[in-house]
This record gives C-alpha cells, sequence and structure tokens, in this order.
C-alpha cells in the first residue's frame, strides 16, 4: 500500500522560507512521480510542481517558479519541497500525491488509484 507523509510545515512571515518533506513508502513499480498540490480556503486545490522519479523531470506552477524547489532522495524515498520568497498567497494546506505522471495538468492518480498525504499547513503572515 502506498503511504505518504507530509511535514515541515508552519507560520513564517512573508519572505521567510520553508521546507517541506514528503515520505513515501510502498510502491510496487519504479515508474511514478511525487506532485506537490495545495488548497486554501475556498479555493480549489491546485498542482504546485511535481517530480518524475524514472527521469527527474519537473514541473512548476507559474506562481511558484523562481521560488519553490522540488527534489528527490531516493535513497531516503523522500521528496522536498524548498519554499523561499514565500507570500501570503501561499497560505494553504499543502499535499502530496503519488501519480502516473509529472505533467502539467490535473492529478492523474496512480494505477488507477489515488494516493494523498494528510497534508501540512502552511501559514504565511504579511
Amino acid at each position: 500500500e502506498v503511504q505518504l507523509v507530509e511535514s515541515g510545515g508552519g507560520l513564517v512571515q512573508a519572505g521567510g522560507s520553508l521546507r517541506l518533506s514528503c515520505a513515501a513508502s510502498g510502491f510496487i513499480f519504479d515508474d511514478y512521480a511525487i506532485g506537490w498540490f495545495r488548497q486554501a480556503p475556498g479555493k480549489e486545490r491546485e498542482r504546485v510542481s511535481c517530480i518524475s522519479d524514472s527521469d527527474g523531470n519537473t514541473y512548476y506552477a507559474e506562481s511558484v517558479k523562481g521560488r519553490f524547489t522540488i527534489t528527490s532522495d531516493n535513497a531516503k524515498n523522500t521528496v522536498f519541497l524548498q519554499m523561499n520568497s514565500l507570500k501570503p498567497e501561499d497560505t494553504a494546506v499543502y499535499y502530496c500525491a503519488a501519480e502516473m505522471a509529472c505533467t502539467e495538468g490535473h492529478y492523474l492518480g496512480y494505477y488507477g488509484k489515488e494516493h494523498w498525504g494528510k497534508g501540512t499547513l502552511v501559514t504565511v503572515s504579511s
């Protein structure tokens, strides 16, 4: 069973930084990607970034390009999201998810199932 556990959220002032972690386990196949999504109160969930395990391909939403960096430590099966120059509009619950590929579009699922972590809250004060 695929399991994902996020950590690293918290309260930070605008301009500050946080590093989120997503510890992943339970994958049977090597072909997967880890995506970071966020959902702010009253808004739809949006894709922030993702990284492909097989080739390291990455994607960033325009709103976070140049500020967020996604990396992976395959030895630890952990994906990190380094968030710099945080803005109040980055405030949201951040989720990591396992999916078939790293793409720009909607969440793809992983072999027909959805696999999400429980989320970690990021609050950026102005």
